[in-house]
């Protein structure tokens, strides 16, 4: 399957991008949170975090419990859905209990996207190409602030869409060891020409031992399809044998569906209530 992009698919893509921002108006009954803020040196502005505790959470205890982390993490974005659903699956005891830490938006555009070479990618905001800081913010500055206030083990996953989804794919292959596991749904990966997919293979090698758990999904979005089947191709071929994988088609979805009907039956595959961790 050829890798190169036409212009009129990467146009597209772009002008899907400019339309779908990714947030959402809160509309579920968010679960109680907390809320903090960390002047970040690494992005040079303060950043908001919501924070979801589990059923059965006490500060003062001995539990710990691990980390889901997500972009579009604001309380008008997705935080409220993700949280409401892991919620509700860990009452129903279909999901270990875990953290959710939503990271708020300031600039979506320019911290889910790397470098760029491709003109009409530029095009989509007045600053791209900040995941490298973003990344720093996430890992030097709000992973340090989290296991200092909350009770959490060294055991952290990943969960967004769309440019988010791209985010975590590029975090998987240039810092794989930052989470143990990345779920993008529907990620942009025609981002710079489909470079992430191009390198694939390369990146796959150059690390023999990973352990992770990657689960990706698309909807009815041509130019994510092909570079997600591609993508699928090589990790059938190339993929570490300690890594589990899984690439999920959902022609049945749209872009502004699929984050909502994959995180209940994922979450719940990938954070299955026994301490055994779980294929995909």
């Amino acid at each position: 399957m050829g890798l190169k992009k036409m212009a009129g698919l990467l146009m597209s893509a772009a002008a899907a991008v400019a339309a779908m921002d990714g947030t959402a108006a809160a509309q579920e009954t968010m679960p109680p949170h907390q809320t903090f803020t960390i002047e970040s040196h690494a992005l040079a502005e303060t950043r908001r975090i919501n924070v979801y505790t589990p059923p059965g959470y006490d500060p003062a205890g001995a539990t710990r419990f691990p980390v889901l982390y997500m972009p579009d993490g604001g309380v008008e974005e997705d935080f409220p859905h993700v949280a409401a659903t892991v919620d509700a699956a860990i009452r129903a005891g279909e999901m270990r209990p875990m953290l959710v830490v939503g990271i708020e938006n300031t600039e979506r555009r320019r911290d889910m996207t790397g470098p760029t070479q491709v003109a009409n990618d530029r095009k989509i905001a007045p600053h791209v190409g900040g995941s490298a800081a973003f990344r720093r913010f996430i890992a030097r500055e709000l992973m340090p602030q989290v296991r200092r206030r909350y009770r959490v083990t060294r055991e952290t996953a990943i969960v967004g869409e769309s440019l988010a989804g791209l985010f975590i794919v590029e975090t998987f292959f240039l810092q794989p060891r930052l989470f143990d596991t990345y779920v993008a749904f529907s990620p942009s990966l025609w981002w710079n020409g489909g470079e992430l997919v191009q390198k694939a293979e390369a990146r796959l090698r150059s690390h023999p031992n990973l352990r992770n758990t990657l689960y990706m999904s698309s909807a009815d979005e041509e130019d994510i399809v092909r570079e997600a089947t591609h993508l699928a191709e090589i990790l059938r071929a190339h993929a570490p044998p300690g890594l589990h994988w899984r690439y999920h088609p959902r022609p049945d979805e749209h872009h502004n569906t699929i984050y909502h009907a994959e995180e209940n039956p994922v979450l719940r595959s990938l954070f299955p209530p026994a301490t055994t961790a779980v294929s995909p």
